[in-house]
């Protein structure tokens, strides 16, 4: 379904509490077992201050409205959240275009190992699976696998396998 009114900008301080609602429900949504390490209070105040206007954040809008956020730092895809009754769209094929153009020689982000929607987005695009964790790392401690895009398919870390 091509969606007419879907554009993709970056986002403003205007944008950070449609944002952090965004990012909310696609959460709860897609992670309903997943234990949240911040309060929905704390996960709005995280984005209206810290990542809307200190990080490169995108997001989707139509008519208007905010309906998936992406953010980027330095070659990490670090967030990308699409409102649920917006999946399906092509929205987040769209940003994960917009993240390769604008990282060209290669992209890193992390999902948790339950996330399998997420896993095989993520693999459709040509990422591939480099490191798998217990979650000892993160805040939720929940088992996550870090994937890695490289243009050419080339640079895959040690055991990796192409798609």
């Amino acid at each position: 379904m091509i969606i007419e009114d879907l554009a993709v900008r970056r986002a403003t301080a205007a944008d950070a509490t449609d944002v952090a609602e965004v990012w909310l429900r696609s959460y709860a949504a897609a992670l309903p077992g997943v234990r949240r390490a911040h309060t929905d209070d704390e996960v709005r105040y995280w984005l209206r201050e810290i990542v809307v206007p200190g990080q490169e954040t995108w997001v989707a809008t139509v008519d208007g409205s905010v309906v998936a956020m992406m953010v980027l730092d330095d070659e990490d895809l670090d967030q990308l959240y699409v409102d649920p009754p917006w999946r399906g769209h092509g929205i987040g094929d769209r940003l994960v275009e917009l993240a390769k153009q604008s990282r060209a020689a290669g992209l890193t982000l992390w999902t948790f190992q339950v996330n399998e929607p997420a896993r095989r987005f993520y693999e459709r695009h040509g990422f591939v699976a480099a490191e798998y964790t217990d979650g000892h790392r993160n805040e939720e401690r929940e088992p996550d696998v870090r994937y890695v895009w490289r243009p050419d398919g080339t640079e895959l870390p040690d055991g990796a396998q192409g798609a």
